[in-house]
């Protein structure tokens, strides 16, 4: 017997889930084919972490290792639901893991956040990282800037907006996104986050680097300081509050006025509105809060407002709906019972699973992605009796399906071809490689 197992999707959680498969204790032989709707693989590892994170890039050495070992195919360029659809799957595989992510923002309901010179972070970033459906260019008018959210993504927005573009070229930023940020007028960034400085999302890794910005002030407000007994107790029992903590305050200490930008972190400030007209936005409006004395806020009735030119919402990804797979609308996720695909009455959806972001939601680290796959897997395998039959489970049955159908399909010997064309872009400029934005380059290439 051998299972031959689809895993929709080619970022961190769907070559774990390959991986963590391969090397489980189970009776039986398997083949696994990656399929990937981009040219390249690694998903939100390439497309989602700021150019300037090279140590979160280190992820992507793992990975390719992983997929390097030969026993894995890829298919690159292989749009789900267009094609390769579930009951192409179905006749040839036994079981599908769906492991998409989440590359969405999630809505921040206020008024006015559909104004011209409103973004979603996720946008920024797939403009940032070269995502290959994504417009060249990017609208860098404004002096000042809201960025709504206090996560890991908020603080790489205004890390990116703040930070001299000089300062990325050792980076692999995009040609034309260094020009674009050449020509941004921007002096001053405005992170906003609705709780205290101790309930924050980002980790203490991500606020040192803010901190390190060349010619840009960090400016923290003394009014924000003034702890509760909840945030008292986080310091004292979590080591990332007590570092954070001591970042921001050594920050209060430090003398500002000579640099020629500034990022501002306010706290204790619940969005309102986005204030504009049909020309864009020109204000954001929120509300102060303050401690409720149970580690949550409420309203003070103060009012206040901060004039900007753009806002970007960084309060978190939201998954998108597959053709023919159950969804959560409300969550943005597949229903599922520990990666076992539920169908709207609850039952399991024989042969059909989910790991990573569309899984649980866009929570935790990529790290966090490897015990999720694993639970995922463990159900696959004792499932064994509810398998899909497939009619045609032979390996070259899907690259005919994929040839007959046009479809330009990039495999691994692709990638490394795309890889080794991106490193010596690079080298010229001593950079660690400088990636091809346009998706018919990409394939190109990778097709030699």
């Amino acid at each position: 017997m051998k299972l031959r197992l689809a895993i929709v999707g080619a970022g961190p959680a769907g070559i774990y889930a390959a991986d963590i498969l391969l090397k489980y204790e189970r009776s039986f032989d398997v083949s696994i084919d990656l399929f990937e709707q981009l040219p390249a693989p690694y998903g939100l590892v390439r497309y989602g972490v700021a150019p300037d994170h090279p140590r979160i890039k280190g992820i992507i050495t793992a990975l390719r290792e992983v997929l390097d070992r030969g026993d894995i195919r890829i298919f690159g360029n292989v749009l789900y639901g267009r094609d390769i659809t579930l009951d192409d799957l179905k006749k040839h595989y036994h079981a599908v893991i769906f492991a998409t992510g989440a590359v969405h923002d999630a809505e921040l309901a206020i008024p006015g956040i559909d104004l011209p010179g409103s973004y979603g972070a996720a946008d920024f970033v797939s403009w940032y990282d070269g995502h290959p459906d994504y417009p060249r260019t990017w609208p860098l008018e404004a002096e000042s800037v809201a960025v709504v959210g206090v996560g890991n993504v908020a603080l790489d927005v205004a890390r990116i907006l703040a930070k001299h573009p000089e300062d990325l070229l050792p980076t692999e930023i995009p040609a034309n996104v260094y020009e674009g940020l050449v020509a941004s007028p921007v002096t001053d960034v405005h992170v906003f986050g609705r709780r205290g400085p101790m309930q924050v999302k980002f980790t203490p890794l991500e606020l040192r680097e803010l901190g390190e910005l060349r010619d840009v002030d960090m400016i923290v407000y003394d009014e924000d300081f003034d702890y509760d007994e909840a945030s008292k107790r986080a310091i004292e029992s979590n080591k990332q509050v007590f570092v954070i903590d001591k970042v921001l305050n050594q920050w209060r200490q430090r003398e500002v006025g000579q640099a020629s930008r500034r990022l501002h972190l306010h706290f204790y400030a619940k969005p309102l509105e986005v204030v504009g007209d049909e020309d864009g936005v020109t204000a954001f409006r929120y509300e102060r809060t303050e401690p409720d004395g149970g580690g949550g806020v409420r309203g003070t009735g103060e009012i206040r407002e901060v004039p900007i030119q753009a806002i970007y919402r960084a309060v978190g990804y939201f998954g998108s709906p597959l053709p023919g797979i159950p969804f959560d609308a409300e969550r943005g996720v597949i229903p599922n019972h520990e990666g076992q695909v539920l169908d709207h009455h609850n039952e399991l959806v024989p042969g059909v699973y989910a790991t990573g972001w569309i899984k649980r939601g866009p929570v935790g680290l990529i790290g966090h992605t490897k015990s999720d796959a694993m639970e995922t897997i463990s159900h696959l395998v004792k499932d064994q009796a509810s398998w899909w039959n497939p009619t045609a489970p032979e390996e070259d049955a899907v690259t005919a399906l994929l040839a007959e159908r046009e479809v330009a399909w990039t495999d691994l010997d692709g990638w490394h071809r795309l890889d080794e064309h991106e490193i010596a872009l690079g080298e010229p400029e001593g950079r660690a490689r400088i990636k091809v934005v346009p998706r018919d380059e990409m394939v190109r290439i990778s097709r030699d």
